[in-house]
């Protein structure tokens, strides 16, 4: 279930939305309560396989047990 991001086009108030289904109607502005809405283009977020390290980088998961 994709969080899609509008703004509205009354008051450019941006906001986000869980959206559950293709076929559910656009928002509504929870600032003004306006429905003529715009849907925005979003950046991605997406994380490297591992685990951050403390210098920036990502370093491989430690699958064995600890103790």
């Amino acid at each position: 279930m994709p969080i899609y991001e509008y703004q509205c086009k009354a008051c450019c108030h941006c906001f986000e939305q869980l959206v559950l289904s293709a076929n559910e109607p656009s928002p509504t502005c929870p600032n003004c309560h306006c429905a003529d809405v715009e849907k925005l283009m979003s950046a991605v977020c997406a994380r490297p396989h591992g685990i951050p390290s403390g210098s920036g980088g990502f370093k491989a998961p430690n699958c064995r047990p600890s103790g």
